[in-house]
């Protein structure tokens, strides 16, 4: 059994996938399989009919699968955003039919969202490999101003050709890549929940995601010049790790410090050069901050640590919910979240020493685990800048008096526990900032 069968077979939503050249050809025959007697509809843009969504229209209906009109999406400001949510919703309600999503993010996010609305399956094929969103269940849409994640399920079946992919906008696979190498420094987050106590490590979601992930990434210049080979491989990644979080129903096999600060900005509406900034471009940036933070970490003497100092300087729910108020002063958003997450992740002093005791105890072999696991910060940089994905904060729109800002926020964005909340209960939290920030930091703000 190969690595995707056994995804397969433990994946909530998914039952079907094919990934290789001219495989949109064989649309019909999966959607024969998935779904027979039923009537197809293809949900797309100008630019995604045009590249796929012909071709998928030429496959069923040489298969004579019965077909609705199809809705074609042509709005230059078209995003994952709830209008588009009731435009497609209003198409497909007193329609029978099995919408197939032809597009990247966007496009299945939106058909994966109504189609849960609607009580329906859907299935969807990918044009560019762009982010880990589509095998995974759920959808964030912007809705008032605020981007949620909206429960859903991921589709039924799933149809990817890499060399469609491979022609997409060079962009579109900088920020799948960037998403993809988030996984590097999510996995390290994940070994330090579980030797804490937080968060059991899920064998099987694990190797899914991390098995082959480095060979992955390995290629990040021919990613960008359209090599079909690693686009294909790049997919195949993505893909994996959207299956693990079906597998787990939840996130957490793919995401960790890097996704608080996109998920921050995200509560900010970020836009640079008058656009939102791609999901895998934010979480790029967000890789480099979680990778500093963990090398940071390593050069910590954490097997001799101090835990009664540290239960000692720990502060009671009411004084961090002061604390809390203070950092997001003006910002109700913000607050309210904060509030919430870090009350859900919250222990005291007891619970602080349990979680310390361990860390220290497991330490020596840990910190080994850990600086195998991660690509170092340089090596990092340097892939998304060859992927041609930006690589300073600058070049999403965040300035590094921001970005400074943004690190003092996560240790309370979400009740995920990550390297960040490792060097907060270790009040190492100003150190880390001034080594970063300060003079001689890899993001040094000029006085």
């Amino acid at each position: 059994m190969n690595k995707i069968e056994s995804a397969l077979q433990r994946t909530r939503d998914t039952k079907a996938l094919f990934i290789g050249k001219g495989v949109v050809a064989r649309t019909a025959e999966m959607f024969n399989k998935l779904f027979p007697g039923k009537t197809a509809v293809i949900i797309a843009d100008t630019n995604t009919w045009e590249v796929a969504g012909k071709a998928v229209e030429a496959s069923l209906q040489e298969a004579g699968v019965p077909m609705a009109e199809k809705l074609v999406i042509d709005d230059p400001e078209l995003y994952a955003e709830w209008r588009f949510i009731e435009m497609i919703e209003d198409f497909l309600k007193d329609r029978d039919v099995i919408a197939i999503a032809v597009g990247s993010g966007v496009i299945n996010d939106l058909t994966k969202l109504v189609s849960g609305r609607l009580g329906r399956k859907y299935m969807c094929v990918g044009t560019a490999v762009s982010m880990d969103g589509y095998t995974a269940y759920g959808a964030s849409i912007t809705k008032d101003g605020n981007k949620e994640t909206y429960d859903c399920p991921a589709p039924y079946g799933f149809v990817m050709d890499p060399e469609i992919a491979a022609e997409a906008p060079k962009e579109l696979a900088a920020s799948g890549y960037a998403d993809l190498i988030a996984k590097i420094p999510a996995a390290a987050d994940w070994m330090l929940a579980d030797v804490t106590g937080n968060e059991k490590i899920d064998d099987f979601s694990w190797h899914l995601v991390q098995d082959g992930l480095k060979e992955a990434l390995s290629a990040p210049a021919e990613v960008h010049a359209g090599d079909i080979a690693y686009t294909e491989k790049l997919g195949e990644g993505l893909l994996m790790s959207g299956f693990a979080m079906q597998a787990l129903l939840s996130s957490r096999p793919a995401s960790g410090t890097e996704h608080q600060f996109s998920h921050c900005w995200d509560m900010e509406n970020l836009c640079f050069e008058g656009k939102h900034v791609s999901h895998g471009f934010k979480v790029g940036i967000g890789t480099l901050a979680s990778t500093a933070s963990l090398e940071f970490l390593l050069e910590k003497d954490i097997e001799n640590l101090d835990v009664d100092a540290c239960v000692e300087a720990w502060k009671s729910w009411e004084e961090q919910e002061k604390e809390i108020r203070e950092v997001f002063a003006g910002k109700p958003g913000h607050l309210a979240r904060g509030l919430k997450e870090t009350r859900g992740k919250y222990v005291d002093k007891d619970g602080l020493r349990a979680q310390l005791e361990a860390l220290k105890a497991a330490w020596p072999e840990l910190r080994g685990k850990i600086r195998e696991q991660i690509i170092p910060f340089s090596e990092v940089r340097r892939n998304l800048e060859l992927v041609g994905a930006p690589y300073e904060p600058e070049m999403i729109g965040v300035d590094r008096k921001r970005f400074r800002k943004t690190f003092s926020y996560i240790p309370y964005m979400r009740s995920r526990f990550t390297n960040i909340d490792v060097v907060y209960r270790l009040g190492l939290m100003p150190e880390l900032l001034e080594r970063l920030f300060g003079k001689g930091g890899v993001w040094e703000i000029a006085e």
